[in-house]
């Protein structure tokens, strides 16, 4: 199969195309700024609980780690985490790479509606189809063994008010920048040095190895991500566009939040 982004460029490079180092160093700064983040909203919440109670400054990082023990506060920590971060993220690539924001063909970021709209309904479909294709691959390798997830229990556990935010978050910000990190900067550094095909296959694999940490390291859950990493790639480079991309990791994360709003609170 010939992809869109195989025929060579129509548009001169005003920015330096994204090299592979540079897009693992922004994606390793994505997971940093989620652990330096969380880290000082904890802390912050320890000094306050220890100004509050009178307690020595040495209780500062006992006290953080309570704090961070409550499902509600951990939620609320995820949230800020997330939204700082992405926001930071956004702001260097778009500063970093101007002229390929806009830009449909590798090695552009695709930030422009498609083309051909009707990939946008493809894109749903599929965000849809997923959960349930990678579930059954999921459950058939893992052999009866249970796959946790720690933002699902998260939102499981947490009061049903803090759900719908975060619930909005994952289903949108979540994708936003983790299709601009994998599917916009990975992809378009990646292509640079081989066919698109090969590109999204290898953007596929290391999506799904940076979620391992997340999946408690159960290697049967990897297959299940690849899969949707290719996908997700297919659709990037189909549509000359980032976002149905965007939509059908959005779709997929949908379902996955779904079963929160069908639990009672976990306190």
């Amino acid at each position: 199969m010939k992809y869109a982004s195989d025929s060579p460029p129509s548009l001169p490079l005003l920015s330096p195309a994204p090299t592979a180092w540079y897009a693992f160093g922004l994606i390793a700064l994505y997971f940093a700024l989620q652990l330096a983040v969380g880290g000082l909203i904890g802390l912050v919440a320890g000094v306050v609980i220890v100004l509050q109670q009178g307690e020595g400054m040495g209780e500062v990082v006992h006290q953080a780690r309570v704090w961070l023990g409550h499902s509600d506060a951990s939620a609320t920590a995820v949230m800020i985490t997330l939204l700082v971060s992405a926001a930071l993220i956004v702001h260097l690539t778009r500063r970093r790479w101007p002229s390929l924001w806009h830009r449909g063909d590798l090695p552009g970021l695709g930030f422009t509606p498609t083309p051909t709209p009707t990939l946008y309904a493809v894109a749903v479909v599929l965000g849809m189809l997923m959960p349930f294709i990678g579930g059954l691959l999921t459950q058939w390798l893992a052999q009866g063994h249970e796959v946790s997830q720690d933002i699902k229990q998260l939102g499981a556990h947490i009061s049903p008010w803090l759900r719908l935010p975060l619930a909005l978050l994952v289903i949108s910000v979540g994708p936003l920048v983790e299709e601009l990190l994998f599917r916009g900067v990975l992809l378009s550094a990646i292509s640079r040095h081989m066919g698109s095909g090969w590109a999204i296959a290898i953007t596929a694999v290391l999506f799904a190895c940076v979620h391992l940490p997340d999946l408690s390291f159960l290697w049967y859950a990897l297959p299940n991500l690849a899969l949707l990493g290719l996908v997700l790639g297919w659709l990037r480079v189909q549509s000359g566009s980032i976002w149905p991309a965007v939509l059908a990791h959005g779709a997929n994360n949908l379902l996955a939040v779904v079963s929160w709003f069908m639990m009672m609170p976990g306190h």
